[in-house]
């Protein structure tokens, strides 16, 4: 960024060495998409607020916070590429001791714009708040939506290792050919990433940060090289950062001040290539193995 520009309220643009930009602005959510043309957006993913009084957020009753959330929705759907994805991470609302699932309560509003659900998808972690009185959370859902029946979906990009790699036919016809794909399988609709808690390497301010790992295989499945991928709960910027990491544009907005900051940082770092992310393809640290079964 050039030296003495104003920061606060500034539009941020950055180019990364895939000639992809970062386009970030301390702003309100519904006032930064306005100023941006329709169909743009080939994916929106977010991890809006939930409503549960976190430092960030400012709790509300649940029909307020419901409307408030439809009118983001349907913003969002005016932005969408015919072609493009909505990924809306969301937990669960808790009062009093009861849960009420987000994903639920917020599904009609995508489906009143005609939104087609693909996937609900399960993100597993091991690590958050111990409950007395339930049992602990360990996973969140990804609605994953799509505008029609036309959408961007590159399985290959995203497989993983497959189970039984050289697995083959023992029937004819194909007997001896192999009986799986051998760039791998299907990762499936549970995800299993580290959430960012006190010793992961990406962890900074906010409280509630999503794994870099968990957008990249988003933007890698339903976006191409030089699309256009939008956050409007920007937080700290992380799904920005995926984006510009493979060559997509990111677009995102935070009304928080200091999480735009942090994000401007993060991507500082990333334009030189100081930035320290989670590889998609590292395991799960497991104590019983050797080094946690880390390479």
């Amino acid at each position: 960024m050039t030296a003495g520009l104003e920061r606060k309220n500034q539009l941020a643009v950055f180019r990364s060495e895939f000639a992809a930009e970062a386009n970030i602005d301390c702003r309100d959510n519904l006032d930064f998409m306005a100023a941006l043309p329709g169909e743009s957006m080939k994916l929106i993913v977010t991890s809006p607020p939930y409503n549960i009084g976190k430092s960030y957020e400012r709790r509300s009753p649940i029909d307020r916070y419901v409307r408030e959330q439809e009118r983001v929705i349907a913003e969002c759907v005016r932005l969408l590429h015919p072609e493009g994805s909505v990924c809306w991470q969301t937990g669960n609302h808790v009062r009093n001791g009861e849960i009420l699932p987000l994903d639920i309560v917020l599904h009609e509003a995508f489906r009143q714009h005609g939104l087609k659900l693909r996937n609900r998808i399960i993100w597993h972690f091991e690590h958050g708040l111990h409950c007395s009185k339930r049992l602990s959370g360990r996973y969140e859902t990804i609605m994953w939506y799509t505008k029609g029946d036309n959408y961007t979906f590159n399985l290959d990009s995203i497989r993983v290792p497959s189970k039984y790699p050289n697995k083959k036919y023992h029937k004819v016809p194909k007997r001896g050919e192999l009986s799986c794909n051998p760039m791998g399988k299907n990762p499936g609709d549970l995800w299993i990433f580290p959430n960012v808690k006190h010793n992961h390497l990406e962890k900074t301010i906010h409280p509630c940060q999503f794994p870099v790992e968990l957008v990249e295989r988003l933007v890698l499945a339903l976006t191409n090289p030089g699309d256009r991928v939008f956050d409007p709960f920007m937080g700290v910027g992380t799904t920005v950062i995926a984006a510009v990491m493979h060559g997509r544009s990111g677009y995102g907005c935070e009304i928080a001040p200091e999480y735009v900051e942090v994000a401007r940082q993060r991507l500082d770092l990333l334009r030189s290539g100081a930035l320290k992310t989670r590889p998609m393809d590292r395991p799960v640290y497991d104590p019983a193995l050797p080094n946690g079964g880390l390479k």
